[in-house]
């Protein structure tokens, strides 16, 4: 039932190295302050931290004390300080202000600022503004990427999506073009680089310039072919329900950094546990990418198995049973644990979906997905509003209706506005502003056919004069064109046949066989045209700013598909979910070939709403 990669499946680089890069460079930041210092670190950094250098590691670089930045006044006694922080102007403040309130009473301290992974013109401006710029040094900790696993790279900034795609500010342009530099440099060159978005196409401008202006190296790639796409590309797959496990574990117990915490429910005992999650888990490894029906009498099998081999002990002799104790027990101690762990999220999972009507949930989103029964669909949500189920719950369905439909009616989108508002609160006025500038919440334009504003965009785009589109005319381009997408690429499997989840036919089974998740299905297209030609109509349908470029290899190397070649790495430009993970690790098996991720964090409904409310009230 576990799905196993080919044997010609090429091996994935080892990205272990990217981890040692930044040990060593942030160690030797460290010691560039001699003597005990005390640490302060930021909340969001806590976790990535902990992945590359633990407390033992820093105690042996002289750190005294470690503290989480709290922006509010410190208690550290040590004449050292050392912050390690994302490049946030409130932190600097912050931090000029302990400077400030020392030298008010007369203090001598030394003060260091680590920003991460790279240090903003505008901190440096607030440091010159509070007056403390030559009382502090500061430095820049290149750490843009955190392997979490084999085949998942994260640069761990969450806060990319919205500062990019609703903000409009593109300060992390550089931060992913180097990030994606640092990886050419390693594992590279790259031959052939696919994309598809406008923030896709200025990361690709960055990482060009930045590879141009460093040094040209000749070595054996380990990585082929990269793919760059901007979340907004796909806004419908992260506003599913997962159903994949490794995404339903994620949406209700929220793994952070790679890791999750589960609860007295799940581990049985009055203790929380933090548990890894990744490959290195062989219980968790095979389950991960399953959908969540085939886990439960996966996990039972395994236990059963793991009962024969402990069985094996009855009638052993002396030396047998030493030989197992020492080859054996403790390798099955391990898997057992982890079994029953895992057994345990099943249980809460099913306890916590059951009490939601999950199986009506997911009827209603496959509606919506293949545009049935819309009505009914809509006094499903309307009481799911009216109930209070859930604020986020709600607003990802009336984002799901929105995008499927291309916008709701007026009265429909004043009805469930209103409705909404009325449940939840009236703060929740501005995220309706967000949700509608993005995209993701519109109400159709009355009079106005989508194919009028097509060919209104069209002209703009076409005028040589008007350089690029304008604000105004951006957001009128957002409009989704999902239903003439999913027709165009046939992202709705046909409803007629039966659709067997333990062994999936295509992409589709990651919900349920309902949907072929849109940006899955676009690389999986670009890489078998080999590029965007013949694709016009649907690049056109996403806003264009697609792009195809050869880099030097030669063509008899991409012909022959060595190993290099079939290794794509995906770069998600906004965050990208589990779901879409296991998606593209389905399509690598099939076509005898690996997907490595690289996205700028691992997203889910929750956290991509969430990151747009405006709720302050």
């Amino acid at each position: 039932m576990a799905q196993t990669d080919r044997r010609d499946a090429p091996g994935l680089p080892d990205f272990s190295l990217l981890k040692r890069l930044a040990r060593d460079q942030l160690i030797y930041l460290l010691e560039q302050l001699p003597g005990k210092k005390d640490l302060f670190i930021d909340a969001d950094l806590m976790s990535p931290l902990d992945r590359i250098a633990n407390v033992t590691t820093l105690k042996q670089h002289e750190v005294d004390k470690l503290y989480k930045v709290e922006l509010k006044p410190v208690v550290s006694v040590s004449d050292q300080l050392c912050f390690l922080i994302r490049p946030r102007i409130q932190t600097v403040k912050w931090i000029a202000d302990v400077v400030k309130s020392d030298k008010a009473v007369g203090r001598f301290r030394r003060y260091k600022i680590i920003f991460t992974p790279q240090k903003f013109y505008a901190c440096e401006t607030v440091l010159e503004e509070q007056g403390v710029y030559g009382d502090v040094t500061s430095d820049e900790w290149e750490f843009y990427l955190l392997p979490l696993d084999d085949d998942i790279i994260s640069l761990e900034l969450p806060e990319f999506f919205r500062d990019n795609f609703l903000e409009g500010d593109q300060r992390w342009v550089t931060t992913a073009g180097s990030a994606l530099r640092l990886l050419h440099f390693l594992f590279g060159p790259f031959s052939k680089v696919y994309g598809i978005g406008r923030c896709a196409k200025m990361v690709y401008e960055s990482w060009r310039e930045q590879v141009e202006d460093g040094e040209k190296k000749a070595q054996n790639p380990d990585i082929g072919n990269v793919f760059l796409i901007d979340r907004d590309v796909d806004f419908v797959t992260p506003l599913c329900s997962q159903v994949v496990y490794e995404g339903l574990v994620d949406d209700i117990f929220r793994i952070k950094c790679g890791s999750v915490e589960f609860g007295p429910d799940v581990t049985s005992t009055d203790k929380s546990l933090k548990v890894m999650l990744n490959s290195q888990d062989k219980v968790f490894n095979e389950i991960r990418n399953e959908h969540f029906s085939n886990v439960f009498g996966f996990l039972s099998q395994k236990a059963r198995n793991l009962q024969t081999a402990y069985d094996k002990r009855c009638g052993m002799d002396i030396k047998q049973m030493k030989a197992f104790v020492a080859e054996e027990l403790k390798g099955l101690k391990q898997e057992h644990r982890l079994l029953s762990l895992h057994i345990g999220a099943c249980e809460s999972i099913m306890k916590k979906k059951t009490k939601q009507d999950f199986q009506e949930l997911l009827k209603t989103e496959h509606s919506l997905l293949e545009g049935f029964e819309i009505r009914e669909c809509i006094t499903y949500i309307e009481e799911h509003i009216n109930r209070q189920v859930s604020m986020i719950e709600s607003l990802r369905l009336l984002c799901l209706l929105s995008l499927t439909e291309n916008g709701l009616l007026p009265k429909d989108y004043r009805s469930l506005k209103a409705q909404y508002l009325q449940s939840y609160g009236i703060e929740h006025l501005l995220s309706f502003a967000n949700l509608r500038q993005i995209g993701l919440l519109v109400e159709q334009q009355p009079g106005e056919t989508l194919t009028v504003m097509e060919s209104k965009v069209g002209k703009l785009v076409n005028d040589k004069t008007a350089g690029k589109l304008t604000d105004a005319f951006s957001s009128l381009a957002k409009k989704s064109n999902f239903r003439a997408l999913s027709k165009r690429l046939m992202l709705i499997p046909k409803t007629g046949e039966e659709y067997d989840l333990r062994v999936p036919r295509d992409m589709a089974y990651i919900f349920s066989g309902a949907y072929i998740p849109l940006s899955c299905k676009l690389i999986e297209q670009v890489l078998e045209r080999d590029g965007w030609t013949g694709f016009e109509e649907v690049t056109r349908m996403l806003n264009g700013h697609e792009f195809a470029v050869t880099g030097g290899n030669s063509g008899t190397e991409t012909r022959n598909k060595t190993d290099p070649q079939r290794i794509i790495l995906v770069m998600f430009l906004g965050g990208c979910t589990f779901s879409e993970i296991s998606a593209l690790r389905f399509l690598g098996r099939e076509r005898g070939c690996k997907f490595i991720v690289l996205t700028t964090a691992i997203t889910n409904s929750s956290r991509l709403l969430e990151s747009l409310l405006d709720n302050q009230g």
